[in-house]
């Protein structure tokens, strides 16, 4: 079975389906470790940890589809990939789609903001005309072929156009063939509340980014709303940045790790990345000695 039609099994299941943020192949093991069925790739994320820079679409289409290659191969459960706009018009699509799937990607998300994008939460978005990005969604299911892909039609319009426009975006993209409607940056609970209204039946997604522009709520209080997928794209980088910068400020003024507490232990680690493992495959073929 692909990883595709693995998260379709899933999404098909009751109940809302939590997504944990990642944005390298340690975070994605962390998550599949904590118990999650599905990890999301950040592009966010990626640009930030990859590039230290803002996602400003600085990463190209390869750029990206590596980072997910890796993530994808690192983990067994399925993952969502973040392909930003899809690099181009509708025939760029068909490409990144075939290539993401030879990754190993179990769906994506296509967005259609002017490239180049920026983060769903920051300001100055563009979007390209709604019938451009349902065509691009067309090519997309064309391009998935027997896969099984998830693809989750992305509306960044709230910000430039207004609400009532992103809600009649997600209706075009869900009729051009995505599988899930992505409507970004609602400002309130009642603009959940709407959006959730507007689609009946339909699977939504919600994209919970601490200090951004939508509300958090609970995965709970999502699903109560009518939301199918809850993603917290940003909390593993944030505290993972905020855990580095205090280690590195007690080494700064210490001179030494000796005595900071809040880091694993070498062995700890060696779990995470199949130190075990690789130790007895070392013994299986390891050539002998002498």
């Amino acid at each position: 079975m692909t990883k595709g039609r693995m998260l379709r099994d899933i999404l098909s299941g009751p109940g809302i389906l939590v997504l944990p943020g990642v944005h390298d192949c340690i975070s994605a093991r962390l998550a599949e470790r904590a118990g999650f069925s599905v990890a999301f790739t950040s592009g966010f994320g990626i640009s930030g940890a990859s590039l230290g820079r803002p996602d400003y679409g600085f990463l190209t289409a390869t750029e990206m589809i590596t980072s997910v290659s890796r993530i994808t191969a690192s983990v067994g459960i399925p993952v969502v990939a973040d392909i930003d706009t899809g690099y181009g018009n509708a025939l760029n699509v068909m490409n990144t789609v075939e290539e993401v799937v030879k990754a190993g990607a179990a769906g994506i998300i296509l967005e259609d903001q002017v490239w180049p994008k920026k983060c769903g939460h920051f300001e100055g978005k563009k979007v390209i005309p709604m019938e451009e990005h349902a065509e691009k969604i067309r090519a997309a299911v064309l391009a998935r072929g027997e896969s099984g892909l998830v693809i989750i039609g992305r509306t960044d319009s709230r910000a430039p156009n207004g609400l009532g426009d992103a809600i009649r975006r997600g209706r075009a993209y869900y009729e051009a063939g995505a599988d899930v409607v992505f409507i970004e940056a609602p400002e309130s609970v009642e603009e959940l509340k709407e959006i959730a209204a507007a689609f009946p039946g339909v699977p939504l997604f919600a994209n919970m980014v601490e200090g951004g522009k939508t509300p958090i709520l609970t995965a709970r209080e999502l699903g109560e709303l009518g939301f199918k997928i809850a993603v917290f794209p940003l909390a593993a980088l944030f505290s993972a940045t905020k855990a580095i910068e205090s280690c590195f400020a007690y080494l700064r003024k210490h001179g030494t790790t000796a005595g900071y507490g809040d880091m694993l232990s070498f062995k700890d680690f060696e779990e995470i990345i199949d130190v075990p493992k690789y130790r007895e495959l070392e013994k299986r073929f390891g050539v002998p000695k002498g």
